[in-house]
């Protein structure tokens, strides 16, 4: 495989803090720190933590797909934080470090994801070149 530039690997840093700091964040959050008074706090870190999972394979080997659809994931984050910041006065600071590690995260996937896929020569075309091939096929036809 092709070499990493100090850049791409900061920047892979960046990402694989992000989501490991949010994933053991949004655990603990749910263990320990503000455990619902209801709810099983385990069945509950266990449901939070498992969408951030889903892409951990490819994350923690490199995969710039991997990184790149991750930040779907990390939408749900982003509400969940914004939300708590808005109506929880009592688990905002919570939801600040949530919302701090969560855009650290998004940031390094989007970054790591464009950085690495340019090295590897993987390009996604331009919205109006597809457009033309498609429409150039379906006329053929």
């Amino acid at each position: 495989m092709q070499e990493m530039n100090s850049k791409t690997k900061l920047y892979r840093l960046m990402a694989l803090f992000g989501n490991l700091a949010l994933l053991s964040w949004v655990a603990l959050w749910q263990l320990s720190l503000s455990p619902h008074p209801h709810i099983s706090s385990t069945t509950l870190a266990i449901v939070w933590a498992i969408p951030l999972l889903l892409p951990l394979p490819g994350i923690l080997t490199g995969k710039p797909y991997t990184h790149a659809w991750a930040n779907f994931v990390l939408m749900l984050y982003f509400l969940h934080a914004f939300t708590i910041l808005y109506v929880d006065d009592g688990e905002r600071w919570l939801a600040a470090v949530e919302l701090v590690l969560t855009t650290i995260a998004f940031f390094g996937n989007i970054l790591y994801a464009r950085a690495r896929g340019s090295e590897l020569g993987l390009k996604l075309k331009r919205l109006s070149k597809v457009e033309k091939e498609e429409k150039a096929r379906f006329e053929s036809e």
